[in-house]
């Protein structure tokens, strides 16, 4: 596998597990546009790591991710609208990245796991969380959809009834709720996360590789067949939407103040 370096995230070996930090601990890991390039770089690397069986994603300081890093999104953006729009998906293309890993993914989550924090999660195999970690899905409240390609996903893991109520009503819930949902798989003691993750994937390694691998690749199967792919279809335009009203109410506030 290609060692490149990265300016967001940390990676780690340990045989054939791969721990994968998030790394902007002075920004809560708010996931900028660099993390998400690098994610995907990195997830194009693991396609043909043929040694790397299960990967840990977990993040470095109080928590996993606060999510977006909204500081972006008041910065001009290409003039190009087809580049812009490329722009505005590239959450989704994240996503599906980590959602499309041939290797057992596994998110240690600590301390919280916000928005687009709770997608990266969401994408993984499986979701260890500490006891005193929390959720939350806030972007209603900031006036965009819930986008990456999360809400097909969100719906598989906590049906479509629950999902529905954590994007629209945006409460925070705990990691015992989350457990209680489905959206968290272990529910662990506060600070045992990553112990966690290991023991878990020291478990799937363990068990020869090719089964597993089929294993995954059919359960990946069987979980696409129950999403509908027109509802994430226009996802990255919606996305693009929300924030083009948000610029544009802002900039009425503005005009207001000068007037």
């Amino acid at each position: 596998m290609n060692k490149g370096t990265f300016e967001t995230l940390v990676v780690k070996r340990d045989g054939p597990v791969m721990t994968v930090l998030l790394n902007r601990p002075d920004k809560r890991n708010a996931i900028n546009r660099q993390m998400h390039v690098e994610l995907q770089r990195l997830c194009r690397e693991l396609e043909e790591d043929f040694d790397t069986r299960v990967v840990i994603f977990a993040g470095e300081g109080p928590g996993f991710s606060s999510g977006a890093d909204t500081s972006e999104w008041g910065k001009p953006g290409p003039d190009n609208e087809l580049e812009l729009r490329h722009m505005s998906a590239i959450g989704g293309r994240t996503s599906d990245a980590i959602d499309a890993l041939d290797q057992i993914s596994i998110a240690a989550v600590h301390g919280f796991a916000v928005g687009g924090g709770a997608v990266i999660a969401i994408c993984c195999d499986f979701r260890v969380a500490g006891e005193g970690a929390w959720f939350s899905i806030p972007e209603v409240e900031l006036g965009i959809p819930l986008s990456w390609n999360a809400l097909p996903r969100l719906a598989r893991e906590v049906g479509h009834a629950r999902a529905l109520e954590l994007t629209v009503v945006c409460e925070r819930f705990g990691a015992q709720q989350a457990h209680e949902w489905g959206l968290v798989t272990h529910l662990v003691t506060e600070g045992r996360e990553r112990a966690f993750a290991r023991e878990l994937a020291a478990k799937i390694v363990a068990k020869p590789p090719l089964p597993v691998a089929l294993t995954k690749a059919a359960m990946r199967a069987i979980k696409r067949g129950t999403e509908s792919g027109a509802v994430a279809y226009s996802d990255g335009d919606l996305l693009l939407y929300g924030r083009l009203m948000q610029q544009r109410a802002r900039r009425r506030r503005e005009q207001g103040r000068s007037d």
